[in-house]
């Protein structure tokens, strides 16, 4: 989990499973959050991802503090709700209404679309592949390079995307690195 991960990585800049290096100075900097494995194991384990809700609730009650992205607890039970509207089950809920969870079925079909946006301008620099009909996109800066990859892969009709390295003023980057990243450290004053 993200904990053992930081605990480990604030005395070490090594995987701790393969021991290779992360990065020599910020391995932190460097683990990301995979939302797609968060929502298999959640789906896999009944009662998780609600009792991780109120684990936190509870920390951040304990500090005092405001819980992030909660609004006075509706949050847990809009979700629920919607959880077992996917599963099949059709169990009344008296404190949800119909408005409530088409707001929340809108909220999670929003595909990243309310996330802080990039525009990128793909170029080829190889004689070997063809270049993309339609070169600038725009997408959501936590898209990684990874996912860039994939996608031109897929645009390309190309059998694997591990075939690609994909540059920012000709320095190749890391596939974990998002978007946002590499306009931070790359792309900044450019």
């Amino acid at each position: 989990c993200r904990s053992c991960l930081v605990k480990y990585l604030e005395e070490n800049n090594t995987c701790p499973t393969c021991r290779i290096v992360i990065h020599q100075s910020h391995p932190l900097q460097y683990i990301g959050h995979d939302r797609t494995m968060q929502d298999i194991v959640y789906k896999l384990v009944p009662g998780l991802q609600e009792a991780e809700m109120k684990k936190q609730r509870e920390f951040y009650h304990k500090l005092g503090m405001e819980v992030p992205g909660d609004i006075k607890g509706e949050t847990c039970s809009a979700k629920q709700h919607l959880d077992s509207h996917r599963n099949g089950e059709t169990k009344p809920d008296e404190n949800s209404n119909k408005a409530t969870s088409e707001e929340k079925q809108e909220e999670d079909n929003d595909y990243h679309r309310s996330d802080e946006q990039v525009s990128i301008c793909l170029e080829c620099n190889s004689s070997k592949l063809r270049g993309l009909k339609r070169k600038w996109i725009r997408c959501s800066a936590q898209a990684t390079v990874l996912h860039l990859k994939k996608f031109i892969a897929k645009k390309l009709n190309l059998s694997s995307f591990n075939e690609l390295d994909i540059l920012c003023n000709e320095e190749i980057l890391g596939k974990d690195h998002t978007l946002k990243f590499v306009v931070v450290t790359r792309w900044r004053f450019k």
